[in-house]
């Protein structure tokens, strides 16, 4: 009996010590950005055109940060935005989200399929060259700083931005000003 009772002690020790190592393992590991995040809000306006419509499809907004290998994939209000109905003052948030603090060199727009003029109240498709693969490159230096919000605002030129061809269609050359 008495190696029984060593055999209990023993087993409880070990379940004891195997809890307090499993507790200790299950604590939430913490980013290295938890406590340095700045936030980042990018607006879009336009300048006027003469359309009746010009429609992007927005899928997402990338991020480049300096002295980083990648590009931050940004929390975008994606959606087909009429650039015109941006206009004399009018905007619209399509990022809020953060970001590790530091200088943003680029943002890209990245559009879907879906974007179209209309004309003279008819609609055609809007080419966009690269619009889809990488993505609408604007190169910018905004400082994110530790816990405080960036507001970018992409003045869209949707004027000088589209570009009739002879043979009736449409596509789009991004002429896109970052406003102060």
């Amino acid at each position: 009996m008495n190696k029984n009772i060593r055999v209990c002690f023993l087993a409880l020790t070990l379940l004891f010590v195997s809890s307090i190592i499993i507790y200790s393992c299950e604590r939430e590991t913490v980013s290295p950005f938890a406590n340095r995040s700045a936030k980042l809000q990018i607006l879009l306006t336009d300048n006027p055109g003469n359309y009746d419509q010009v429609n992007i499809d927005l899928v997402e907004v990338w991020v480049k940060i300096k002295d980083s290998t990648h590009f931050y994939s940004l929390a975008t209000n994606q959606g087909v935005y009429d650039l015109l109905q941006l206009q004399n003052g009018i905007d619209t948030t399509i990022v809020n989200d953060s970001l590790p603090p530091g200088e943003v060199q680029e943002v890209r727009l990245v559009l879907g399929n879906n974007n179209t003029i209309m004309v003279d109240s008819v609609i055609h498709d809007l080419k966009v060259p690269s619009g889809q693969q990488s993505g609408l490159k604007i190169k910018l230096n905004q400082v994110l700083v530790q816990d405080s919000l960036a507001s970018i605002t992409l003045d869209f030129d949707a004027g000088k931005s589209v570009v009739a061809k002879g043979n009736g269609t449409y596509s789009l050359k991004p002429v896109i000003k970052v406003l102060p």
